[in-house]
């Protein structure tokens, strides 16, 4: 029955991210496709804007694709940390953990499931298992530390963009408010 579990918790959350991912890229689903997701990704700070959006979307496409799968150990699951990381320190971040107050709830929930996934492994009805593939783990843990990092990269240049932003904004107040001289006309 565990690997049944198993089957349906990879297939269910790898198959809605690796459709996530399609709409990212391919406009597939009613998606916003590559365009309008470096639009989104370009108003969070993240330049080049084509790259980040084909870096968001190709992660949850390949990611949930692996991990429905179960192919590629822990890789699967270790791209999924990308995407939703990233998403919970930009999108998300500050505000309530709901969902439908704009929080972070359902990212949240799949880097819950990533991580059992991670650390239980696909379970007997998976192609790992079915081809006898073993991914070695200094590979996978190298996978996650690459990763780690590039979600604090991302987190990191949408914080400063926000700062950038904030003190524009300020700036102009403050300009606003202060009174221009005029010069008399002759």
């Amino acid at each position: 029955m565990r690997d049944i579990g198993l089957l349906v918790l990879r297939g269910t959350v790898g198959g809605l991210l690796a459709g996530h991912g399609a709409q990212k890229l391919f406009g597939a689903f009613e998606g916003p496709g590559l365009q309008g997701t470096a639009g989104m990704v370009e108003s969070m700070g993240l330049r080049p804007s084509k790259y980040w959006a084909m870096l968001a979307g190709g992660s949850e496409f390949a990611g949930g694709l692996l991990t429905a799968l179960g192919l590629g150990g822990g890789l699967g699951p270790v791209t999924i940390f990308g995407p939703m990381g990233t998403a919970i320190g930009t999108a998300h971040w500050g505000k309530p953990i709901w969902v439908s107050k704009g929080g972070a709830e359902l990212p949240v929930i799949n880097i819950a499931v990533a991580t059992a996934l991670l650390l239980s492994g696909p379970g007997r009805y998976s192609l790992d298992e079915t081809l006898g593939i073993d991914v070695p783990r200094p590979l996978i843990g190298l996978a996650l530390a690459g990763t780690l990092a590039g979600v604090a990269y991302s987190v990191f240049r949408h914080r400063m963009k926000r700062r950038e932003q904030e003190q524009e904004a300020a700036e102009k107040l403050q300009s606003g408010s202060k009174p221009q001289q005029r010069t008399a006309a002759a």
